[in-house]
């Protein structure tokens, strides 16, 4: 299942990735995380000291391992060099499963331990000195979009992702590749106004979304939170001193988590366990040849000076039972 976290900017949404990240690992199912955002916090949040958040390899940097692993055997790909963020797989492309080994989990992930399990963490990259002014941080998270493409995963399997805040999610195809999307709100006017962008958004592509209010310090926000989300709203997270401890570097173990936020995470996995049914592969490889043919016209072909568009397979569909077949 690959969820995605989303809200603005000191929203919270990383804490609460990093929880039910951890609320995941804790229950024995198998979790790659995935930190997507400029700032890159996840690593942090889920006990990394700073040394070690720091050396995680970015995801950015192995770019040309990650596209020639994926690209396997697939005869509408002759060279790696050709293969842009948007890319999608066919007959004869590597897939990638969240309980196996490859090169790509080699290079890219690096084994965190948890109080009960641990989880395989994947950056981005920090946007650093050198890329100010010359680059786009979706630059970077192209590498992140192009493995989700590539990504066959079943139920009771995760990726979580840590998006980018605010609404620079929707710079890429990338919003489309989540079976659900969580969005972390305030109960202020600019957490609303993030949330009526991204429902907006959504809406055309068929996004699944839910809300998760945050920092909610009485009734009056709740009824707030409620009358400006409706149905959306999913569950209510309180003040945590688990959490605060956490962020001192002082944590205690997780079993300790107050009890009504335990109950939130399972309200999220519950939610997110059930959209399993609703998986629709045929839209999902639709929507991502849409935004291939999208960025093909308006830059790739420009850049790779060659047609992207002969890199669609008309004849593959994306499905579970595709990833037994993978190529030698």
């Amino acid at each position: 299942m690959k969820i995605a976290f989303v809200g603005k900017g000191g929203s919270g949404k990383t804490t609460l990735s990093s929880l039910f990240i951890r609320h995941l690992a804790a229950s024995r199912i198998p979790v790659i995380a995935v930190d997507a955002d400029i700032n890159q916090h996840l690593g942090a949040a889920l006990g990394l000291d700073e040394e070690s958040a720091a050396a995680l390899p970015a995801m950015g940097a192995h770019l040309p391992l990650i596209k020639d692993y994926l690209r396997g055997s697939n005869p509408r790909l002759p060279s790696a060099e050709t293969m842009i963020k948007t890319t999608p797989p066919g007959q004869g492309s590597r897939l990638l499963r969240v309980c196996e080994d490859n090169p790509v989990y080699d290079a890219c992930a690096r084994t965190v331990p948890l109080d009960d399990g641990s989880v395989r963490l994947m950056a981005t990259g920090p946007f650093t000195e050198s890329d100010l002014g010359v680059a786009c941080y979706h630059s970077k998270v192209g590498a992140v979009e192009l493995c989700l493409n590539h990504l066959v995963d079943g139920r009771e399997e995760y990726v979580v992702v840590d998006m980018t805040a605010g609404s620079d999610s929707f710079a890429s195809g990338m919003f489309t590749r989540f079976d659900m999307t969580f969005l972390v709100a305030e109960p202020t006017r600019k957490g609303i106004a993030v949330y009526r962008q991204y429902k907006e958004y959504a809406r055309d592509f068929g996004v699944p979304l839910k809300v998760v209010g945050n920092k909610i310090q009485g009734p009056d926000d709740l009824a707030y939170l409620r009358s400006e989300v409706g149905d959306d709203l999913l569950v209510t997270v309180g003040h945590s001193d688990w959490v605060r401890a956490m962020e001192k570097g002082r944590p205690a173990a997780f079993t300790q988590l107050e009890e009504g936020n335990r109950r939130a995470l399972q309200a999220l996995h519950g939610v997110a366990d059930a959209s399993y049914e609703r998986r629709d592969w045929e839209r999902y490889t639709r929507q991502m040849v849409h935004f291939h043919l999208k960025n093909a016209e308006s830059w790739g072909n420009a850049k790779t000076g060659a047609d992207l568009a002969a890199q669609v397979d008309p004849a593959f569909l994306l499905l579970e039972e595709v990833a037994t077949a993978q190529p030698a």
